[in-house]
């Protein structure tokens, strides 16, 4: 290792985790953002957003997967879907394979992440950014759902850490707007975080979301790039059948979409949704 250049990660004060650079491939401050991205010999290409890694290219699929396959088949049926971040466009690749959605749109702060994501990190989206029924927007991802006029069954919050361009995304005003631009029956899920380490910001998010939504909840994968333990994802609708539909239903509409993934399945779905017993106890805290 002494021959070699190291890059820390800066998200956590005390401690934290550091990558081998083989090879520095691009890094600029952009308007909103110090954005990086170099190669790594376990992981592949790995970027970074103001010293915090945002995705690599051994393990996104876990995260991508996970995100667009969770919320789309409990939906069954959604037509309309909003991605708010996801410039690295894997959110949209995962998502354009489920060909009964009609339109997807994507709404981006950083035109630069996506221009640089397209020429540094060709597969996170595999060609996706040339599907017909996509569109994308440059603009403030609040501003966005506070405006627009559209409706979406699904909305996904591709957001980064609560820091920065970010931050906003975690706010109430924020999950109002998505709850406004929601069909009925529609499904919000956002990242956040690794609940051990980051306990405050589910709390915080699930007591926001509370406001709007008659379900909330989380489900959780184990994502090594995002170390700590596993990572939740928040989820909101006002459909609470939604979250427990069944492993055969969810096995059925996999089955009919003709989806094959790396770690989603049926039973990973139906599975994520157990919660670890210490944020159940920190969430039943929050709510008493």
């Amino acid at each position: 290792m002494t021959d070699k250049k190291v890059w820390r990660e800066t998200l956590h004060e005390n401690f934290g985790q550091y990558f081998a650079i083989d090879n520095v491939l691009y890094h600029e401050k952009t308007e909103h953002q110090d954005l990086v991205i170099f190669e790594n010999a376990a992981f592949g290409r790995v970027m970074a957003l103001d010293g915090v890694v945002q995705t690599t290219e051994r393990d996104e699929f876990i995260y991508h997967e996970m995100m667009t396959h969770v919320p789309l088949l409990a939906h069954g049926q959604a037509k309309q879907v909003l991605i708010i971040g996801g410039g690295d466009g894997a959110m949209l690749r995962e998502v354009t394979r489920h060909k009964n959605v009609e339109s997807i749109t994507m709404v981006e702060i950083d035109a630069g992440v996506v221009s640089f994501c397209r020429q540094y990190l060709p597969n996170h989206n595999a060609g996706s950014y040339d599907d017909p029924r996509f569109r994308l927007v440059i603009d403030d991802g609040v501003n966005f759902v506070t405006q627009t006029t559209q409706k979406f069954d699904v909305i996904i919050s591709d957001c980064t850490d609560p820091i920065g361009p970010g931050e906003s995304l975690f706010t109430s005003a924020f999950y109002e707007g998505c709850k406004r631009c929601l069909n009925p029956g529609g499904i919000f899920v956002a990242q956040n975080g690794v609940c051990f380490l980051q306990q405050d910001e589910a709390i915080d998010s699930h007591r926001k979301l509370g406001h709007y939504f008659a379900d909330v909840s989380f489900y959780q994968a184990a994502i090594p790039t995002y170390f700590g333990g596993i990572m939740t994802f928040a989820w909101a609708t006002d459909n609470p059948a939604l979250r427990h539909p069944g492993t055969e239903i969810i096995q059925a509409r996999f089955q009919k979409a003709g989806i094959t993934c790396r770690y989603y399945n049926p039973a990973i779905h139906t599975a994520a949704f157990a919660l670890p017993q210490y944020l159940q106890d920190a969430l039943a805290c929050q709510s008493s």
